[in-house]
C-alpha cells in the first residue's frame, strides 16, 4: 500500500502566494456590522490545509478505494489524523476519538488554524480521564471534511480542481470505513475504546455496530441511534443559507476566488442556538445591551446575544469549508441505525460483547435523554453490557466539551473499569 505517515507544514512561501491570491493581508470582512474585521491570514478551507495538513496522513492509492453507501467510491483517498501516547507491545490500548460535526483531528494539542488548544485536551492528554502515557490515542479527521482528509476543499486528482460537490455524499457509516482502513493502516486489530460525542457519538455507535468485535469499549456521548426530524430541519435552514449565498457559486467558489461567507456564518449562528440552552443564554447575556447605555433604533447588534452570535459566524467561516458543512450535516441526517436493521435498534448490536457507556445532559435539547434511554433499551435488548448515565447541567448540548465534573467522573469511572478488565489497569 502507498501510504505517508510524515507530519505536513505548511510551506510558507505557498501559504504567502495564497494569502496574496485571495486578499486577506488586509483582514477577512464578517459582513456583519458591530464585528470587527478579522486578522486571520490563513484561511483553512481555501488553503494548502485541506490537501497538506499540519497533521499526520495516511494515503490509499486509486487501488484501494473507499466504497460508499451511495455505491459511488473514493479513489485516491487521503485520511488526516493525530496520534498520542505510545501503542503497546500487544496493540491492545488503542483508543479512537471521533470528532462532532465542526471538529477535526487535533483533539489535544494547538490546533494549527485557530491557535487554540485542542477541543478535548480536558480529557485527553498525560494524567488526564484519557491518559497518553498509558493510552495510544487516534483522532482522524472525517471523510468529507476540510482538514486533510478527502473532502469537497480537496483536490480532485481526475480534474485538478476542488472536488465541490463532485465528492459523492458520504454518510457517517462511509467515515467510519474510512477509519478503520486508518486502523488497520496502523495495524490495530482490536480497539480498546472508541468515544465521541453528537457526530462523533453516531461514530461511536456505527463502530460498535458495524466492526462489533472489533471495540471493547465505547462511550457515545449527547447523541442518538437516528437524527431527528427537527434536528434536519435544523441542518436544511443551515445548507439553504449558504446555497442562497451568491459567492456559493454552485459551490464552485474556490475557483472563483470568493467564498460564501455571508451564508455560512448565519448557517452557524442558527446551529449554535441548538448547542445551547435557554437558562445558559439567559444566564449568560439576559437581555443586556452591548457597549451601549440604550436601544439604537437600527439593525445593528444591541443586545450582547446578537453580538455573541455575529462573532460565532465570522469567526466559523476563517476555519470551515460551507462545502464540508453541507456534507456532514448531511452524513448526520442520513444517520438511522435502526433502518439499517429491519427497524429494529437492538438487532444493530446482536451478539455484542462491547460494554458501553451512554451520556446524556438534562438541558441538551438537540440530543435529549430520550435519545439516549431509547439506545439504552435497545442495548439492553440486545444483552449488551451497558451503564447510563444522565448528568444534570444547564450548559445544553455543548456540555460535553465543557468541564462538567460529574461527567469527568463517570467517563474517569468508566475508564478504569474498562481498562482493568482489558488488562490494563
Amino acid at each position: 500500500m502507498l501510504a505517508t505517515g510524515l507530519r505536513k507544514g505548511l510551506a510558507k512561501q505557498k501559504c504567502v502566494l495564497y494569502i496574496e491570491r485571495f486578499g486577506l493581508n488586509a483582514g477577512i470582512s464578517t459582513g456583519f456590522p458591530g464585528v470587527p474585521r478579522s486578522k486571520k491570514k490563513v484561511f483553512i478551507a481555501h488553503g494548502p490545509q485541506a490537501d497538506e495538513p499540519d497533521s499526520l496522513i495516511v494515503r490509499f492509492p486509486a487501488d484501494q478505494p473507499l466504497v460508499l453507501d451511495s455505491g459511488a467510491a473514493i479513489a485516491p483517498l487521503q485520511i488526516a489524523y493525530q496520534t498520542y501516547g505510545s501503542l503497546n507491545e500487544a496493540r491492545s490500548n488503542a483508543v479512537l476519538v471521533c470528532h462532532a460535526l465542526t471538529g477535526d483531528q487535533h483533539v489535544a494539542n494547538e490546533n494549527p488554524v485557530t491557535g487554540k488548544p485542542g477541543w478535548w485536551e480536558t480529557l485527553i492528554g498525560p494524567g488526564r480521564i484519557i491518559d497518553t502515557d498509558r493510552y495510544f490515542v487516534i483522532c482522524c479527521n472525517v471523510v468529507g471534511g476540510c482538514l486533510g482528509s478527502t473532502g469537497p476543499a480537496s483536490l480532485n486528482p481526475a480534474t485538478g480542481k476542488p472536488y465541490a460537490l463532485d465528492l459523492p455524499v458520504v454518510t457517517i457509516r462511509d467515515m467510519v470505513r474510512a477509519q478503520a482502513m486508518l486502523i488497520d493502516h496502523l495495524g490495530i486489530d482490536s480497539l480498546f475504546a472508541v468515544v465521541g460525542g453528537s457526530m462523533g457519538g453516531m461514530q461511536v455507535l456505527e463502530w460498535a455496530s458495524t466492526y462489533r468485535d472489533r471495540v471493547f469499549a465505547a462511550m457515545p456521548i449527547a447523541t442518538a441511534a437516528k437524527h431527528s426530524a427537527q434536528n434536519i430541519a435544523f441542518h436544511e435552514v443551515g445548507r439553504q443559507a449558504i446555497m442562497a449565498d451568491p459567492a456559493w457559486a454552485g459551490g464552485r467558489y474556490r475557483e472563483q476566488a470568493q467564498r460564501p461567507e455571508k451564508g455560512l456564518a448565519v448557517a452557524r449562528m442558527a446551529a449554535h442556538i441548538t448547542y445551547l440552552s435557554e437558562p445558559a443564554l439567559q444566564r449568560k447575556f439576559g437581555r443586556k445591551l452591548q457597549d451601549r447605555a440604550a436601544p439604537t433604533f437600527s439593525f445593528d447588534a444591541d443586545f450582547q446575544v446578537e453580538s455573541y452570535l455575529r462573532y460565532q459566524g465570522s469567526s466559523f467561516v476563517e476555519r470551515f469549508d460551507a462545502n464540508s458543512y453541507l456534507y456532514l450535516t448531511r452524513a448526520m441526517d442520513y444517520f438511522d441505525l435502526a433502518a439499517d436493521h429491519g427497524g429494529i435498534l437492538a438487532k444493530a448490536f446482536a451478539g455484542t460483547k462491547t460494554r458501553f457507556c451512554v451520556v446524556s445532559f438534562t438541558s441538551d435539547w438537540l440530543f435529549p435523554t430520550a435519545d439516549s434511554r431509547a439506545l439504552v433499551h435497545a442495548l439492553n435488548a440486545a444483552g449488551a453490557l451497558v451503564s447510563f448515565v444522565e448528568i444534570v447541567s444547564d450548559k445544553g448540548h455543548d456540555a460535553f466539551l465543557l468541564e462538567e465534573p460529574e461527567f469527568f467522573a463517570t467517563l474517569r469511572g468508566f475508564v478504569m473499569a474498562a481498562a482493568k478488565a482489558r488488562g490494563l489497569a
